[in-house]
């Protein structure tokens, strides 16, 4: 064993003997010098003893020497976490790295750890959460994580591990872009290729190098004459040979073959910014049978090929088309279209009529220089009028041997990246504002705390006939407008509290009709129609109805802008189910079953231009002074946090611009049974509670912490004030006695929750009184445990003492 732990054992036998020897010669010498045999036993017995006893301890002890643990060997671990395509890191607790393999070395470095790579900041915020997960609850996970350049994208996942839960395990993956030579290559190998061999066209994907990558069968018949051949590797110039007169023929044919017309189409994917040019990937070579006339000569059949070509043409998924010497149009297949979004307006006379006025110029030169040059081949970036912001790269290749053919035109067809880049984009626009607003509900409703509070102790020292009373209750009833645009930010941010309900969207929209019918007016015609066997949807009914409201409202405003007044609403609800919504082909609603509310109207409808920012907070289409902006925020808020979602198009009319607009909300249906209804806490009004007690008021923001002691105070409680959590913990540590704790949720250091779950900890029946700016559903989320009750700021003077008054109550 290595360690030298086993070596006793291993040469015991030998060493007995020795000992034996040497102790029964030292026993003879001591007979011959003391002439007493007697003293040479004792002698012999003592040593043998002696001996035995230390023999005994060392087999006691090489067993609980062999049951320990080993010091960590890190280049077993290193050897082990070797895997092909993942790069594998381990981190301790003080995020240091202790070992990583060679693929995490090459793509981030050893002098850079988890969770602090380099990364853009976004992908940098998600790691580092990742890692809290990790270590909290044993796995974390981080998708789509971007690198400082920009190009680079990984999945990273990171687990809890080691003996002690000391190391974090994170793995990376690269995310892999769509390889199109693969996907041609995979098409020529089956009926895709056979097809071409029938239209009398042979292909071949060729790399940068020249080597074949893949062939149809029929290329591999004429080549190699085996039509099963892979002929991958060879070179693609050997398999054909050129006459005195430049044409192209299968070097198997010899004289006999028909001469080849050569077509080079680049698959290099004009949108990657990898690829510099056409020349730096692999290409589509297409040889089409040119034909032979009478007595051996070429009859330049190039003309009679177009028609195949352009078949051809139109079943790549590459977008493509054809221009003639002079730069006009010949054709284009239906991806190309969709790129350059003509397809129900058709191609246009030349390609420059495509492209942004300053780009027209030099499109043009580029289209003549290739079609009057050799057959080279290049890309440019262009602007395309339908897309001026987002320029794309745009492939030319000159062609010979195909008529009036000249020039080979490629674009990618981008239309769903780019509708699936502005989606993500917008995504991810909306939930940065909504964390921004619920930021500043948040730190605002603190200071309308303070307004309030400090109004309510004013109004309690003035009389109405005092000439400082109005101007109080100025000031007081603005703060509670402004308590009210906080609430419609907590909405649009998705952090207000819910009371979902299991409910009939039919009865929430009775519940609001008449209502809905004063404020649209008369000169309106307002609808309502129900579908038949809707499902049940869990949401907050009173919820539903400002949802219901705010776009009822925003209809009808939309009807008054057109000068009148007269126009139609309709309210509608559907019923969905989930095969509907596959068929839809939606990439952001999940398959399942939904209700759907639907809000129609002939109003203005939404400018195209600015329907993507209309859920956006303050942002507003109204005149100046008319409206706040946070009406349709506030109802994409409430869908979202029920679970649903919601849309907004224009209804279009005949002459093509909108006839109105139509806003479409999915709930998803509730399928489990209805839920018991949960048990009311008998509690006592305030009034009738008299007691008093010893109140533990914990609060960061000082103007707060001044005004909920003040009401207290006078509410006729005994308040002890702790500025944060560690103060209001240590209190309680100290000995001290309370009947209540209250306090706040977010605060430096040591927050509310985690005070909380150290006092009960010595305190487990201690009840507990949370005050936040935040919504009590996210509270909950944190922290779930008994006997505790919430109220939101801001609150008054009046609305404090009564809410410790009714805990009171309720927890003697």
């Amino acid at each position: 064993m290595i360690g030298g732990k086993n070596i006793v054992a291993i040469k015991q036998p030998a060493l007995v003997g020795s000992l034996a020897a040497g102790f029964v010669l030292s026993a003879a010498l001591l007979w011959m010098v003391t002439g007493s045999a007697v003293t040479a036993v004792a002698f012999l017995a003592a040593l043998a003893v002696f001996v035995l006893a230390g023999y005994a301890i060392n087999a006691m002890r090489a067993p609980a020497e062999s049951a320990g643990f080993a010091v960590p060997d890190w280049s077993v671990t290193v050897a082990a976490i070797e895997q092909p395509g993942m790069a594998v890191a381990i981190t301790d607790r003080a995020n240091r790295l202790a070992c990583a393999n060679q693929l995490y070395a090459n793509w981030f470095g050893t002098h850079f750890a988890p969770p602090t790579l380099p990364l853009d900041r976004a992908s940098l915020e998600k790691l580092n959460r990742t890692a809290r997960e990790a270590w909290r609850d044993g796995h974390g996970s981080a998708d789509v994580l971007m690198g400082e350049n920009g190009e680079s994208r990984w999945n990273a996942v990171a687990e809890r591990a080691g003996r002690g839960d000391d190391y974090l395990v994170w793995r990376f993956e690269a995310l892999q872009e769509e390889d199109m030579s693969a996907t041609m290559a995979a098409r020529l190998a089956g009926p895709f290729g056979k097809l071409l061999s029938r239209a009398g066209i042979e292909a071949a994907l060729v790399g940068a190098d020249g080597t074949i990558r893949a062939v149809g069968q029929g290329f591999a018949e004429r080549a190699s004459g085996d039509a099963a051949a892979t002929m991958a590797g060879q070179d693609f110039v050997a398999q054909l040979r050129s006459d005195e007169r430049d044409r192209i023929f299968f070097s198997r044919d010899g004289r006999r073959g028909s001469p080849q017309t050569l077509i080079q189409v680049p698959l290099a994917d004009p949108a990657s910014a990898d690829v510099k040019s056409a020349a730096d990937g692999p290409s589509l070579m297409l040889l089409i049978d040119s034909g032979v006339g009478i007595g051996g000569g070429w009859d330049g059949a190039g003309q009679a090929a177009t028609p195949q070509l352009e078949a051809l043409l139109g079943a790549l998924p590459l977008g493509l088309a054809m221009t003639d010497r002079d730069g006009r149009f010949l054709f284009a297949n239906n991806a190309f279209l969709r790129a350059i979004d003509q397809e129900k307006e058709g191609l246009p006379q030349f390609p420059s009529d495509l492209v942004v006025r300053e780009d027209k110029a030099v499109l043009a030169d580029a289209v003549r220089r290739f079609g009057r040059g050799s057959g080279s081949s290049g890309d440019m970036a262009v602007r395309l009028r339908s897309q001026p912001e987002e320029p794309v790269s745009l492939g030319l290749a000159g062609v010979r041997g195909l008529g009036e053919a000249s020039v080979l035109l490629s674009l990618a067809d981008s239309t769903e990246e780019t509708r699936l880049k502005r989606q993500v984009a917008q995504a991810t626009k909306m939930q940065a504002v909504g964390q921004l607003a619920g930021g500043v509900a948040h730190d605002f409703n603190n200071v309308l705390t303070a307004i309030i509070g400090y109004c309510d102790l004013m109004l309690l020292r003035h009389s109405p006939g005092d000439s400082d009373y109005d101007d109080i209750q100025q000031i007081r009833a603005n703060s509670n407008r402004a308590a009210s645009l906080t609430r419609q930010l907590l909405a649009f941010s998705r952090q207000q509290t819910l009371r979902p309900e299991v409910l009939q969207l039919p009865d929430v929209v009775s519940e609001v009709s008449q209502l809905l019918k004063r404020l649209v007016g008369e000169k309106i015609n307002f609808t309502i129609r129900h579908d038949r066997d809707l499902g049940m949807v869990r949401a907050d009914p009173q919820q539903l109805e400002q949802v219901i409201v705010n776009l009822a409202v925003n209809a009808r405003d939309a009807i008054h802008s057109r000068g009148d007044g007269t126009g139609k609403l309709t309210l509608s609800t559907r019923r969905i189910s989930a095969s509907e919504i596959r068929k839809m082909g939606s990439d952001i609603i999940p398959a399942a079953d939904y209700t759907v509310l639907i809000v129609q109207d002939d109003g203005c409808g939404v400018p195209a231009d600015k329907i993507g920012k209309i859920f956006e907070p303050f942002f507003t289409t109204k005149e100046q002074g008319k409206g706040t902006g946070l009406g349709l925020s506030t109802v994409y808020g409430i869908v979202k946090q029920s679970g649903g979602f919601i849309f907004a198009d224009n209804i279009e009319g005949l002459n093509g611009k909108p006839a109105g607009a139509r806003f479409t909300v999915y709930l998803p249906v509730y399928h489990g049974d209805a839920p018991k209804a949960a048990k009311q806490v008998e509690e006592a009004p305030a009034s009738d509670w008299s007691g008093g007690g010893k109140l533990l008021l914990v609060e960061d923001e000082d103007m707060v912490r001044a005004v909920a002691e003040r009401a207290l105070t006078r509410a006729g409680y005994q308040v002890t004030t702790a500025a944060d959590g560690e103060e209001g913990l240590a209190e309680i540590e100290n000995g001290g006695t309370f009947d209540l704790v209250v306090s706040d949720v977010v605060m430096p250091g040591m927050d509310g929750p985690a005070m909380a779950r150290a006092i009960r900890k010595i305190m487990p029946e201690m009840p507990i009184l949370f005050m936040s700016g935040y919504a009590e559903e996210q509270l909950r989320r944190d922290i779930d445990i008994d006997n505790m009750f919430f109220i939101p700021k801001p609150f008054s003077v009046a609305q404090i003492g009564q809410k410790v008054g009714e805990v009171m109550a309720a927890s003697k």
